[in-house]
């Protein structure tokens, strides 16, 4: 489950184009960042996550955040200022029995090959009718979807939603959000298959409905609009981390049900996903900045600051089970100590983490080096994780519900995190 939305020169405090997302996927499905260079190709192929698909003369360069098995990515933005989030959205459309590209493929492709949102709608749209989607999805659970996107440019954006190889497309008027579930009614593009009834018509209920995405989708929507003309990069974090209306006792262990726009795993079959990355991109009309966690639960991340010309520090990528010596998983000791007793754990740093990006964001407007000022942030977060770590270890645990603490046992267990 996810969410993402965009907000666009209107509606921001700058005339900038801002788009947020959090990817939710399983607790252990670790998330990887990669920033691809432009490229020139031979190949007459390129292979995605499970099928192989046409290549084409030229790539351009890419910042994608992503699950660490798979080809394409959940989010990501490229060097002409394109950025895209997709969503998981079930429909009543039949399977395919041959496995086409995933939803985050999809989006990958769209990256590498279009320098304006018009450009990737098509882009992905035809690939999709071209190549169908489908595919094993989930990282442990069988899990398979169709897919919706947000796509920005410079200037505008899009909300693209498909129904099998179907597809439709709405331009976005000042701010637009989308969780897993349809939301368009009449649209301003569509494929055959969808014109003359609403999208919406076509949702599978009982996914769409224990998916809570039109809770979440309100959230979003009613707190862009009412920010509107005053949205910056610090609105969009705080909503990535938007817990709803709750108190400062409040904990993600309270309940079996239920998600919220940053989303927290818990047992059972409904609450399985988390967010496990999370993006701001800040596009304005000469300059992109890409604020990303690499990190999961952006409540208890930190935001660093990313530019095309000054590229990602080196680290190696996380895989299925933890390994200190990554940035995703490095980060879910923090994570999930703090979930041992979260309202007292999370208080004990949320300050210090508002007041260390308030730092970054500060600064990455002046700075001259912009690979060391990128590199500089991460060193501090990470040293400043390390600190919040031993903050929180000095506050005694709570007591857990039952059901909830075998969940997580079982999960670190699996990721080798005694």
């Amino acid at each position: 489950m996810c969410d993402t939305f965009v907000s666009l020169p209107d509606a921001t405090a700058d005339g900038s184009v801002i788009l947020g997302k959090n990817s939710d996927r399983e607790p252990n499905e670790a998330h990887e960042l990669a920033m691809l260079p432009a490229a020139d190709h031979d190949d007459a192929t390129v292979r995605a996550t499970y099928i192989d698909v046409p290549q084409v003369s030229h790539t351009h360069a890419v910042l994608l955040s992503k699950p660490y098995w798979i080809w394409g990515a959940e989010m990501g933005v490229n060097e002409h200022g394109v950025a895209i989030g997709n969503e998981a959205v079930f429909t009543k459309a039949k399977r395919e029995k041959s496995p086409g590209l995933l939803g985050m493929d999809l989006l990958r492709l769209g990256l590498e090959r279009a320098a304006t949102a018009d450009e990737a709608v098509d882009v992905i749209t035809t690939l999709l009718q071209t190549h169908g989607q489908g595919g094993q999805a989930g990282h442990t659970h069988k899990l398979v979807y169709d897919n919706s996107f947000i796509i920005s440019d410079r200037t505008q954006a899009w909300i693209l939603e498909t129904v099998g190889r179907d597809w439709a497309a709405q331009q976005v008027d000042r701010t637009a959000s989308i969780s897993n579930g349809l939301t368009l009614g009449e649209v301003d593009r569509a494929s055959r298959g969808l014109q003359g009834a609403a999208v919406t018509s076509h949702s599978d209920f009982l996914y769409t409905r224990f998916s809570d995405s039109a809770a979440r989708q309100c959230r979003t929507s009613d707190s862009l609009s009412a920010a509107r003309g005053r949205i910056d990069v610090s609105t969009a974090m705080r909503l990535l981390r938007d817990h709803g209306d709750v108190g400062p006792a409040w904990s993600p262990a309270q309940r079996l049900t239920g998600q919220t726009v940053c989303a927290h795993a818990g047992f059972g079959p409904i609450r399985v996903a988390q967010s496990t990355g999370s993006m701001v991109s800040h596009v304005t009309g000469d300059d992109i900045t890409v604020w990303l966690t690499g990190t999961s639960a952006p409540c208890t991340s930190v935001f660093k600051p990313v530019w095309f010309e000054g590229g990602l520090p080196t680290s190696k990528p996380p895989g299925r089970q933890f390994d200190a010596n990554t940035l995703w998983w490095r980060h879910e000791v923090l994570h999930r100590a703090t979930l041992r007793n979260y309202p007292d754990r999370h208080a004990a740093f949320a300050k210090l983490r508002d007041d260390l990006e308030a730092e970054f964001l500060a600064a990455a407007g002046t700075t001259g080096d912009r690979a060391q000022f990128t590199a500089d942030c991460f060193a501090q977060a990470a040293r400043a994780e390390d600190g919040w770590l031993d903050t929180v270890r000095a506050i005694p645990a709570a007591k857990l519900p039952t059901l909830y603490d075998r969940a997580w046992r079982k999960w670190d267990r699996l990721a080798g995190l005694s």
